[in-house]
């Protein structure tokens, strides 16, 4: 395995997603030759999204926009652990027709990040099995990498 510095964190707007930052920046501000990608995923526009004349680049819009705020509260909460600005990068996309766990895997093996950070999603075990979890997509479908599951 290489550089496990290489990290994404996948966020969202949920208090999980928070705790998996406060987390990673308490262990990489302490760190020489970190690399994190704050990522947020998100799903294609919801049934019915077009009949109000809304287009696919308004959607786009509007998830860049609600990202931009979950990454200046991410990169603040990192460079208060001390994560030097310089190391952190942001990238928001859709999936495209991939699960969100998809996405993740596919720029985590392209960019070649070698750690995934997500906050556990706190679904019931019914919903879990009706809709999966992402967490536990990535820890089956990784290869090579590690995945730390925030509570």
């Amino acid at each position: 395995m290489s550089d496990w510095k290489r990290i994404i964190i996948a966020i969202d707007e949920s208090p999980r997603s928070i705790n998996a930052v406060e987390y990673v920046g308490s262990i990489a501000g302490h760190l020489d030759g970190v690399h994190l990608c704050l990522l947020h995923i998100y799903p294609e526009p919801p049934p019915g999204y077009y009949q109000t004349g809304a287009t696919l680049d308004d959607y786009k819009n509007e998830q860049e926009e609600r990202a931009k705020m979950l990454f200046g509260q991410a990169k603040k909460i990192l460079q208060a652990h001390g994560v030097a600005p310089h190391a952190i990068a942001s990238r928001c996309q859709i999936a495209g027709g991939l699960s969100i766990s998809a996405a993740i895997l596919e720029l985590q093996t392209k960019e070649e990040y070698r750690t995934i950070v997500v906050g556990k999603r706190g679904i019931s075990k019914a919903e879990e099995f009706l809709f999966g979890s992402i967490s536990n997509a990535l820890i089956h479908n990784g290869r090579d990498i590690a995945v730390w599951v925030i509570g």
